[in-house]
């Protein structure tokens, strides 16, 4: 990765106003941030925040109202057609219905901006050939988009936008059409380009798991403004406002009060079950909510070894519901009167 000290993107006092037939909306109020060369950099936000607007403000497909937009030490809104055309060569950008052009095969969807930047034709051929292996999609060439998946269309999407070898790579809601599974791999490639390529890139998304899956560092638009920012870690650990809070806790901070039962569990981890996050899949599995009263579990090579005490529901038949979870599972379990170890 690069020096994540300088800022490639730096963003100051950015305003964005539009006319309509009763007055003026304000999409963009004030927003002042930067972003470090070589990171991946989340911009979240509810609809209506003021994101996508962002987005367009930062490759200048939106002119600013007022304030600058600073990117590889350029400030897009001075520069002149030609420059800017240059600039912006330096600034990939993927969307979330993906974009392709439908009578193009899948190399010639990654040839196109090659082709408008005047790259000769084999040169062309032969960097969309290379991209599109990157992506693992080197045997679809000749597929057109209506042939290919979501996610194949959208690899061959961040393909296309690499293809004028950009610093920057900005991803506008980019997996939102996406099923959970592949929405991961996009993300997984993504990370793979920006360790391998070096590429800052820029997500704007309304989903935390996105912005936990790949982000370093987040920024919170709330009604047109920055409202919070800083490590993903921190900004998620002790939200400040309540636009932070809505976003990490969408169901709000506390959940119904826990009508616990009189059934105790001591649950047994041997290390049979590695990577599986046991009491949660069994608490979305059965709709009810456990106490755990105590634990003691490490992960060792790998696997968890230790035990833990968890208070079942009032709900018996929720509580059935568990254990016959925890059967299917092969998770040894005691009933037990105590908590101690």
């Amino acid at each position: 990765m690069a020096d994540t000290e300088k800022n490639i993107i730096q963003i100051d006092g950015l305003r964005k106003v539009y006319a309509d037939g009763n007055g003026t909306v304000t999409a963009l109020d004030g927003i002042s941030l930067e972003v470090r060369e070589g990171e991946i950099f989340g911009i979240i936000g509810l609809s209506g925040a003021g994101k996508s607007t962002l987005v367009r403000c930062i490759n200048l497909l939106e002119v600013p109202t007022e304030g600058s937009v600073i990117v590889d030490g350029k400030n897009l809104a001075k520069l002149g057609e030609g420059d800017l055309l240059e600039a912006r060569r330096n600034i990939g950008m993927i969307f979330q219905h993906f974009n392709l052009l439908q009578q193009r095969t899948a190399l010639e969807n990654v040839c196109f901006p090659l082709e408008i930047a005047g790259v000769k034709k084999e040169e062309a051929r032969s960097r969309a050939l290379r991209l599109l292996k990157t992506v693992g999609l080197e045997d679809r060439a000749g597929a057109y988009p209506s042939q290919l998946s979501g996610g194949m269309q959208q690899r061959v999407a961040i393909a296309r936008a690499l293809a004028n070898e950009p610093k920057v790579l900005l991803c506008d809601e980019a997996t939102s059409a996406l099923d959970p599974k592949t929405t991961l791999q996009i993300l997984e490639l993504l990370q793979d380009i920006n360790r391998e390529m070096g590429v800052t890139i820029v997500v704007i998304t309304h989903e935390m798991r996105v912005i936990e899956r790949i982000c370093s560092r987040v920024a919170i638009l709330a009604e047109s403004r920055v409202v919070e920012s800083g490590e993903v870690s921190e900004v998620f650990r002790h939200p400040k406002t309540a636009a932070a809070k809505q976003l990490i806790f969408p169901q709000g901070e506390k959940t119904e009060t826990f009508r616990g039962g009189k059934r105790i569990l001591r649950l047994a981890f041997d290390g049979t079950t590695t990577d599986q996050p046991i009491v949660a899949n069994m608490v979305l599995a059965c709709g009810e909510a456990v106490n755990i009263l105590a634990a003691d579990t490490k992960l060792i090579d790998g696997k968890a070894l230790g035990q833990m005490v968890l208070q079942l529901p009032e709900n018996e038949a929720a509580a059935e519901r568990m254990l016959a979870f925890l059967d299917q599972e092969k998770v040894s379990y005691t009933e037990v009167n105590d908590v101690r170890f």
